[in-house]
């Protein structure tokens, strides 16, 4: 009875990795929830994924379980991710996907604000810890991982440590936003590459003025 029971669970073990979602990357972007957080510095990561998105489909569908909004691109290998909890809430959705899908951490490229850089200015980085990001903190604690590719975008700082909460909900200035524009763009062009894990040759591309 007892070995009966062992290879019962062994057996539903099996048919529960088969059943697993396949997908061959997955493309997320933070930010906080609610309309009042659109188009704000912290919500940049998420906008620029939704902007990116319109080349590919229509629209998000809410996934309530996995606490996110989600689309599909490439025959479905792609899959693409914005957490509907708050920013410091993103890990809860991450380690879902990771236990829900077949996604390895390192297929997975996170698209965030940083106050590191001047406005305008992209980096992409491989693993590394959070730097303070809110979002990028509450990941690794939930998962455990930290080798997933980062594009980190320019939110520029406002100069003093204590300023930095109300700066990053506050919105981009005109100068600023056609700083970003021409940063997007920039950014367009390397995109494939980033997704064919060309990340050597997008890193020259972006991080050369």
């Amino acid at each position: 009875m007892i070995r009966l029971q062992k290879i019962l669970k062994k057996v539903k073990k099996i048919i529960l990795k088969k059943a697993k979602k396949v997908y061959k990357l997955c493309i997320i972007g933070l930010g906080n929830p609610g309309a009042k957080y659109n188009n704000t510095r912290h919500n940049i990561g998420k906008d620029w994924l939704k902007n990116l998105s319109t080349q590919f489909f229509d629209k998000f569908n809410e996934k309530t379980k996995l606490e996110a909004k989600i689309g599909e691109s490439h025959s479905s290998e792609v899959l693409w991710l914005i957490p509907t909890n708050y920013m410091n809430e993103s890990g809860r959705t991450i380690s879902k996907l990771l236990k829900s899908t077949s996604l390895k951490s390192n297929k997975i490229i996170i698209f965030h604000d940083d106050l590191d850089l001047k406005i305008g200015d992209i980096r992409i980085k491989e693993g590394g810890g959070h730097g303070g990001h809110n979002g990028l903190r509450d990941i690794l604690n939930k998962t455990g991982k930290n080798d997933y590719i980062r594009i980190r975008i320019g939110i520029g700082h406002p100069g003093l440590k204590e300023d930095v909460t109300n700066w990053v909900l506050t919105k981009f200035s005109p100068n600023e936003k056609k700083s970003i524009a021409q940063a997007y763009k920039k950014f367009d062009e390397v995109f494939d590459m980033i997704c064919n894990n060309q990340i050597e040759q997008a890193q020259k591309i972006l991080h050369t003025k």
